[in-house]
């Protein structure tokens, strides 16, 4: 976290909250002089996490995203949205959900792209991420490491490379540099599409929203409901009628620095020149057969 919420969050619980990439471990000191003056991202917070976890006797580090079993958990949400359209006899034809490791879209989609796999149902399934991280829209299939001191295992999956930190935005857990080796292989054949979004036109439709149904959604969750606005949109030009299921991941309230930023005309949507892609490419692991 940035460090005015991190102060905030510290209030809260009466507790130490330190903003990543820190001085308080050697990878965060590392991340600091190599990219002086960063906000960081979930990259960096991953690797300072597990060196904390690994040098402290009786500690252990489970990753919250990516990972095979952290779409396993999610698949409650997925198995209770599908549960719900069953009893009313609605079949969606458009699944939307926001995408930055996967585990919110991977859990969401997980029972239906199930059905899909299976040739039972068809669905469009949509990722959406930021356009200043765009890991599906611009990344590359390759071996890559799951965090940006790279102490974690390569996994196979959409990235930027672990050296890419993106530039400082609001858009919560979906500032990482890779994607879930499930959604990956999903999106690669061709199961799944992907959408990047600027954060001034998620906040527009985080602002819509929170008008219209009295909830005030987290940025993360915003990128998902951006979609869902202009797909809808779509059908209303079309005159197609259609059913769209979204991910609401998670409310907004410790997020209203960024809203101000919005009202107050200081936010801006910065997007990676292929240049900068390129150079964060190169830094990739040399892996046999790896393009």
């Amino acid at each position: 976290r940035d460090a005015q919420e991190s102060r905030g969050l510290g209030d809260v619980y009466k507790r130490q909250v330190t903003p990543s990439p820190s001085e308080t471990t050697a990878i965060g000191r590392k991340i600091l002089q190599e990219h002086p003056g960063t906000t960081g991202s979930l990259g960096c917070a991953i690797s300072e996490a597990v060196e904390v976890a690994t040098s402290t006797p009786g500690y252990r580090y489970v990753l919250g995203s990516v990972l095979n079993q952290v779409l396993l958990h999610q698949s409650v949400i997925g198995l209770e949205t599908k549960a719900a359209l069953d009893k009313y006899n609605i079949v969606p034809d458009i699944i939307i959900g926001c995408a930055g490791g996967g585990s919110n879209l991977g859990g969401l989609i997980s029972p239906f792209m199930g059905e899909k796999l299976r040739g039972e149902k068809d669905y469009r399934f949509i990722a959406v991420e930021p356009a200043s991280c765009p890991s599906f829209t611009r990344g590359k299939f390759a071996y890559d490491f799951c965090d940006t001191g790279m102490v974690c295992p390569l996994a196979k999956m959409y990235t930027l490379g672990s050296n890419f930190i993106p530039s400082p935005n609001h858009a919560g857990g979906l500032r990482y540099h890779g994607m879930s080796s499930i959604l990956s292989q999903l999106y690669h054949d061709g199961y799944m599409e992907a959408v990047a979004v600027e954060q001034t036109k998620v906040f527009e439709a985080a602002e819509q929203f929170a008008r219209i149904e009295g909830i005030l959604p987290a940025p993360e969750s915003s990128h998902a409901i951006r979609v869902a606005i202009d797909e809808a949109m779509k059908c209303k030009e079309t005159g197609e009628a259609k059913t769209i299921v979204f991910g609401l991941t998670g409310t907004g309230y410790f997020d209203m620095v960024a809203y101000e930023k919005f009202h107050n005309g200081e936010m801006t949507d910065y997007i990676p020149t292929d240049a900068e892609l390129e150079a964060s490419f190169a830094t990739l692991p040399q892996v046999p057969g790896q393009d």
